[in-house]
């Protein structure tokens, strides 16, 4: 898979700082929270250690790409690493990012339960922790949180679930000539070790839940809790397996068919896709469902763009990692970032101080505009389905 990405591309919104938070003192605690270790001393050139997940999916890799090139741009040395979606190699290779040094980490965890004794140790060390995307739990040493609100990212992918549906207008307000339905629907959540996937369900149940209540939305097979529809790991084989089981088990084509799938994330929607057309869907007479998504990954564009997929959630990861770029450096400097939210996100022991960046839902009606003529995929990139080297 390709590694450049959007790394370069990214630099543009890296360097201006169109969303940098100001880096106020803003007091407070945790791990590295005053002067010690290598982080306050205000010098350039220390070590920051990049943890990310996996390079399995392009989106984990652009953002990887893309915290790098931000840090090396603003000075420092960075050791980026990618776990394999193995949790001992994450551990391992955090403690090896302790070990040379490091003066500031950046995790996205595998497992957020899982980097208790590598946060300790950071924590003896004065070395602040930057809790990338996924909510690192159970540990008071977490400094700082960059994500984007996930509650609402749940909730735009109940709204757009509806709204292709034909049952919610593009504004998503109750559409003037709603579809009455029923509709047959099948909900997929994300994987129980990561905090995020119960934000994005819950969020999404926000909006659907009523229809279900009322009997506009139907889900044949039943499975409507987080633990029975959840996708360990968000494995596209997962969820491709999960479908298939749901077909067999439930549909009947011609009979009863699938008009709706809850998706929440593109890796998980092509699984769902392609279940789906070795089932017959989007041939014929049989048309495809309305399936939602996230990530705004090129594979699922073209799924858009194509007519398979309905809708993606668009998190502008280079957002996101300019985010992880301005904590980092305030930390490096002294400082603290400032955050935008400092109540949602309890990990157990803390509520993480947060900076919460915002989200786009992307049909084929604004792909171009949100995607495209943003710079964060090319035209050729859509038309392949694949990010080019």
């Amino acid at each position: 898979m390709a590694r450049k990405l959007w790394a370069t591309r990214g630099l543009a919104a890296l360097a201006t700082g169109a969303m940098a938070v100001s880096l106020t003192a803003c007091g407070g605690g945790g791990a590295g929270g005053g002067a010690g270790g290598g982080a306050g001393d205000g010098e350039e050139g220390g070590l920051v250690g990049v943890a990310m997940p996996t390079e399995t999916y392009e989106r984990w890799i652009a953002d990887g790409d893309a915290v790098k090139t931000g840090l090396e741009e603003a000075g420092y040395e960075v050791d980026l690493q990618f776990a394999g979606d193995n949790i001992p190699t994450q551990q391992q290779q955090i403690d090896a990012m302790i070990n040379k040094g490091a003066e500031a980490l950046i995790i996205a965890s595998i497992d957020g339960t899982a980097l208790g004794s590598q946060l300790e140790a950071a924590a003896a060390a004065d070395i602040p922790v930057i809790s990338y995307d996924r909510l690192i739990r159970d540990s008071e040493n977490v400094d700082f949180y960059v994500t984007f609100d996930n509650y609402e990212v749940g909730v735009q992918q109940g709204t757009s679930l509806l709204t292709g549906l034909g049952i919610l207008d593009e504004n998503g307000e109750e559409a003037a000539d709603a579809s009455e339905g029923p509709f047959n629907v099948e909900l997929f959540a994300g994987s129980p070790d990561d905090n995020n996937a119960g934000f994005f369900f819950d969020g999404a149940m926000s909006v659907l839940q009523p229809y279900i209540d009322d009997e506009t939305l139907v889900v044949p097979s039943g499975q409507t809790d987080f633990g029975t529809v959840a996708i360990q790991r968000w494995e596209q084989e997962r969820a491709q397996s999960r479908m298939e089981d749901l077909l067999t088990s439930t549909y009947t084509k011609g009979d009863v068919n699938v008009d709706g799938v809850l998706a929440p994330a593109d890796v998980i929607s092509r699984g769902i896709i392609t279940a789906l057309q070795n089932s017959g869907y989007g041939k014929g007479d049989l048309a495809m469902p309305v399936i939602t998504g996230q990530d705004a990954e090129a594979a699922s564009a073209k799924l858009i763009v194509d007519g398979d997929q309905y809708s993606t959630i668009f998190k502008d990861t280079r957002l996101l990692a300019e985010q992880a770029v301005t904590a980092a450096t305030a930390y490096l400097e002294g400082n603290e970032p400032e955050a935008n939210d400092t109540e949602t996100y309890d990990n157990g022991p803390i509520v993480v101080p947060s900076y919460l960046l915002p989200t786009v839902i992307v049909t084929a009606d604004n792909l171009q505009a949100e995607l495209v003529d943003s710079g964060y995929l090319t035209e050729e990139e859509v038309a392949s389905g694949q990010v080019d080297e």
